[in-house]
């Protein structure tokens, strides 16, 4: 029975928040390592249609409005994707509008109650190279007008907005015609498509980002000088920019280095991410002219502050971490208290109040887990009910579905990492066949308990699923962090390897029966792990991975436009290694093992120029590649067929390369 028929009664409102919806309730998973001795404990589950994997829920990006009247959100299931407005109450339409053939949504926003702001991304050939460029759009609900706003240029960069005026009048664009200027800044108008801005803040050198508190007002600039970080501050629109810090960005203990969160409205004070006494990254207050400290507002022992929330009168109520799955702390005792009912009600290791109306008389929730793709909700606080909008793959029953554990390992330099490890259904764990599979990144972001389709998928063929954070991955404190730089395709390869060795020495994993897995930099770990170690891996299936450093190096200096692009080039190459040596394209003729390569046409982040390099090289080097290419996808897939497609390749390629039985 298909999960969203078991899920029906969840349709419509249901009072009162004791009520857990059947079919969905599921523990918390056990902080534990599977045993490699374990033996059966439930049924092998039926052979799942890649079909169901690759199902998902029709609408993604939702937004609440201001107001609580509408919901906007992303259209998938459509031939193309469009950006929908729906009534909270009545759950009908009221404004659509197709986004355009290969165009991306990057975000959507509201611009007051009755304009929903979004970006859109292409790709375009600008002096002959792949540039993603970036425009903003406004769809009006009210007579369901869709236009451009700001900028006419085909930038790299057309979509940073700095402040919208809370009556969705007008915003702050940051622009640069060229990569090579500095940014200024715009106010314009969002009910005027043909209004290009006012300029309010001409660039000022070396300056790559600026920030604005809530009234609107431009106060701080953020960018390098030489090879100084550098942040420019005023404490009012009627005083100049002045120089408050110049920090090395190498400097662990130079306390002057934070990240911008929020310039309080009328007054010095500010909020930042900074690291703590003990190198975890925390919430700060601080006195921005003086770049002082005021107080800690949240800090974790163990974990780094991910993101920080803040309200309309622009105080932050909620602060996020992660540990093995999402957390999230509210400094709101009454969004504190909801969370706790919500918990109880829903039943599910995680539960999130999300997008809310202003005064959080509505809000949706999301509630998942690991082996459960999840549910969006509307909450009324009025009525203090739950309304079911959409189950976030209906296809799936979590009964069916592996549930990964946490596992640690010591690396061969005595670094520890942490990963998961998910153990297919049925079987005993031991001499299993594995799937090393990296996530992408490769900085600042990491694996965690949530559920991933893929990993499932893999699970439910017979594989065991092994995802290390490897060092460099985010959310484990600076000093953690610092050690992936310059470290792709070496230490944060032998992570890789050292992974798979665990897996071994458990007794969980054959030796002989492993391939690697995986997509943007898990792909380049996957093509780069059978070229770097063909005695280790059987074979490797990359979708979107990198190939060829320096050339994505040079690309991504395309638009990147803020202190990232210089930080992400300086951590990719380290010490000056040169990138070539690490380079799968580089080294195409010694690839003696099955690799299987997958690429989206339409990606803005992994050039299809990289997919090619490989290929080509490949084919010079006379060596044999499996190939296929999705058109109209990005660096993602936005259409289940194509996810489908993608699933059932990898198992064929798997199954005759590595087979699970």
């Amino acid at each position: 029975m298909g999960r969203w028929n078991r899920a029906v009664a969840l349709v419509g409102m249901v009072a009162g928040l004791g009520w857990v919806p059947a079919g969905v309730s599921a523990a918390p998973p056990e902080a534990s390592v599977p045993m490699a001795t374990s033996a059966k404990t439930s049924a092998t589950p039926p052979r799942i249609p890649a079909a169901d994997f690759a199902a998902r829920s029709d609408f993604n990006y939702v937004r609440m409005a201001p107001d609580g009247a509408h919901i906007a959100m992303q259209m998938r299931n459509a031939k193309e994707p469009m950006l929908v407005v729906m009534d909270t109450v009545t759950s009908k339409p009221v404004a659509a509008t197709k986004l355009g053939d290969k165009v991306s949504l990057e975000w959507l926003r509201w611009a007051g109650p009755k304009k929903v702001l979004f970006s859109v991304s292409q790709m375009q050939k600008i002096g002959g190279d792949e540039t993603k460029v970036t425009r903003l759009m406004i769809l009006n609900i009210e007579n369901g007008e869709r236009y451009f706003v700001g900028t006419k240029w085909l930038t790299a960069k057309g979509d940073d907005v700095l402040w919208v005026a809370p009556d969705g009048s007008s915003m702050l664009q940051a622009l640069r015609r060229s990569y090579n200027e500095y940014p200024r800044v715009y106010r314009v108008s969002l009910d005027d498509p043909k209004d290009r801005g006012d300029k309010v803040q001409s660039e000022m050198p070396g300056v790559w980002d600026w920030y604005a508190d809530d009234a609107g007002v431009v106060r701080l600039g953020f960018g390098y000088s030489g090879n100084k970080v550098t942040v420019y501050y005023r404490s009012s629109a009627n005083d100049s920019l002045r120089r408050i810090a110049k920090v090395d960005p190498d400097d662990d203990s130079d306390d002057n280095w934070w990240n911008v969160l929020k310039v309080v409205e009328g007054s010095d004070q500010g909020y930042v991410i900074r690291k703590g006494d003990n190198g975890r990254k925390t919430l700060q207050l601080i006195d921005y002219s003086t770049g002082e400290k005021i107080k800690t507002i949240y800090a974790n022992p163990d974990w780094d502050v991910d993101d920080v929330w803040f309200d309309k009168q622009g105080k932050p109520y909620a602060v996020t971490y992660t540990d093995d799955v999402d957390r999230v702390v509210w400094l709101d005792p009454k969004l504190a208290e909801l969370q706790q009912r919500l918990d109880k009600a829903l039943a599910e290791p995680e539960v999130w109040i999300g997008s809310s109306a202003k005064d959080y008389s509505r809000s949706l929730i999301s509630a998942g887990g690991p082996n459960d793709p999840g549910a969006i909700y509307l909450y009324d606080a009025q009525s203090r009910s739950l309304k079911a909008l959409f189950l976030s793959n209906p296809k799936i029953n979590p009964s069916q579905m592996a549930t990964p554990k946490p596992i640690t390992y010591t690396a061969r330099d005595g670094t520890v990492i942490h990963g998961y490890l998910t153990l297919p259904v049925g079987r005993s764990a031991r001499g299993l066949p594995l799937i090393l599979y990296p996530h992408g990144g490769p900085y600042n972001v990491r694996d965690k308990l949530e559920y991933d389709s893929q990993v499932q998928f893999l699970a439910n063929r017979g594989y065991a699923v092994l995802q290390p954070n490897y060092r460099g991955s985010g959310g484990y404190g600076e000093a953690f962090d610092k050690l992936g730089d310059g470290q792709i395709g070496r230490k944060m390869q032998d992570d890789l390897d050292d992974a798979m060795d665990w897996a071994v020495g458990q007794g969980i994993v054959d030796p002989k029966r492993v391939c690697v897995v995986g997509s943007s930099y898990g792909g380049y770990a996957a093509i780069w792990a059978v070229i770097r170690n063909p005695e280790r891996y059987r074979c490797a299936a990359s979708f979107a991975g990198v190939t060829d450093w320096k050339k994505q190096l040079s690309y991504d200096a395309g638009y990147f436009t803020s202190k990232g692009a210089r930080a992400w080039r300086d951590r990719v190459s380290g010490d000056g290694f040169d990138l070539d040596e690490v380079s799968p394209a580089r080294h195409a003729n010694r690839l003696t093992r099955p690799l299987l390569l997958a690429q989206g046409d339409a990606d803005t982040n992994v050039p299809m120029s990289q997919f090619k390099r490989m290929v080509k090289a490949a084919a010079k080097a006379n060596v044999p590649v499996e190939q296929i290419v999705f058109e109209d996808e990005g660096h993602g897939f936005s259409k289940p067929e194509n996810e489908q497609k993608w699933f059932e390749t990898l198992d064929a390629f798997l199954a005759k390369n590595n087979p699970a039985s």
